[in-house]
Formats: structure tokens, C-alpha cells, sequence
């Protein structure tokens, strides 16, 4: 007042993030990118992407995005579509309108009712025994006893 100037409002400096709440990380509906994404904590893809992702955290394919890629994340989770490899260790999560071709490698599979999955399918670790499909083999002079004579039967019973 009477000439006095007001001293100027300084914002507030922003806070930190803490260490343990990664920050999401937004491609968005209009945005296309080809090359190499790198990330931690959660990312998630609403635009086009083509090239490679490298993600210590969970990726998410929106509904209306698409996606041509090598993938390494902990989780994935698919809407949209993805042409090329996902390697998760966790969990890969294809929802209802999800359509995934290429190779899969994760700890575990999820396909919802209506997603599509066309490619290949691994899980890593050790493989477990292979059931048998045979049943054991006995020796001939068994199996002649074992066979019957239905028109024998027939006859006897007719009789």
C-alpha cells in the first residue's frame, strides 16, 4: 500500500518422492515412440511403441494402445495390443479386449475370458515329470486270458 511494493509469493518447492512409491509414468493416447524405454516403477502405454522396454516395475498396455516390442518386466498387464516378446518374472495378465502375439515367458499366465493369444508360451524353471501314456505292457500269455468272447457269452446267456 502507498507505494510499498508486496513481496512476491515463491512457490513452494516440490516434495520429494519417497524411495518406496515409485512415480507412473504415462505414454499417452496421442504420443508414438520407437526406440528404448527404461524405467522403474510403473509404466504404462496408451499411445504406440516401437522398439524395446527395459522396466523394474509393471508395464500396462491400455485398451487402445499398440505395441511392438521385446518386453522385460516384473508384471504385465495387456488391453491393448502387443506384437513381439514379453520375459516377466512375475505375472502376465492378458485381459478381455488383451490380444498378444509372440513369445511369452513368465512366472504366471493369465488369459481372460475373450483375451487372444497366438505364439508361444514358457514358464521358467525346473520341468515336471512327464506323465506316462501308456499303460504298462503285460506279458501275451495274459492278455489271451484276458480276452473275451462276446458271441460265447451271448450264447450262453440266450440259452
Amino acid at each position: 500500500m502507498f507505494g510499498r511494493s508486496k513481496p512476491e509469493k515463491v512457490p513452494a518447492a516440490p516434495k520429494p518422492v519417497s524411495p518406496g512409491a515409485p512415480m507412473e509414468t504415462v505414454l499417452g493416447p496421442t504420443c508414438v515412440m520407437k526406440g528404448i524405454l527404461q524405467g522403474d516403477g510403473t509404466i504404462r502405454v496408451e499411445g504406440i511403441f516401437e522398439g524395446s522396454m527395459e522396466i523394474s516395475g509393471n508395464l500396462i498396455i491400455g485398451e487402445n494402445a499398440r505395441v511392438r516390442a521385446e518386453v522385460r518386466a516384473t508384471n504385465v498387464s495387456v488391453a491393448g495390443m502387443i506384437i513381439g516378446k514379453i520375459q516377466a518374472s512375475g505375472r502376465v495378465e492378458i485381459l478381455s479386449t488383451g490380444k498378444v502375439w509372440g513369445e511369452i515367458n513368465a512366472g504366471s499366465l493369465v488369459i481372460d475370458e475373450g483375451g487372444y493369444f497366438r505364439g508361444q508360451s514358457v514358464m521358467p524353471g525346473t520341468e515336471p515329470e512327464f506323465p506316462m501314456l501308456e499303460a504298462p505292457r503285460t506279458e501275451p500269455a495274459e492278455r489271451e486270458r484276458r480276452v473275451i468272447d462276446l458271441k460265447a457269452r451271448e450264447d450262453v446267456q440266450g440259452a
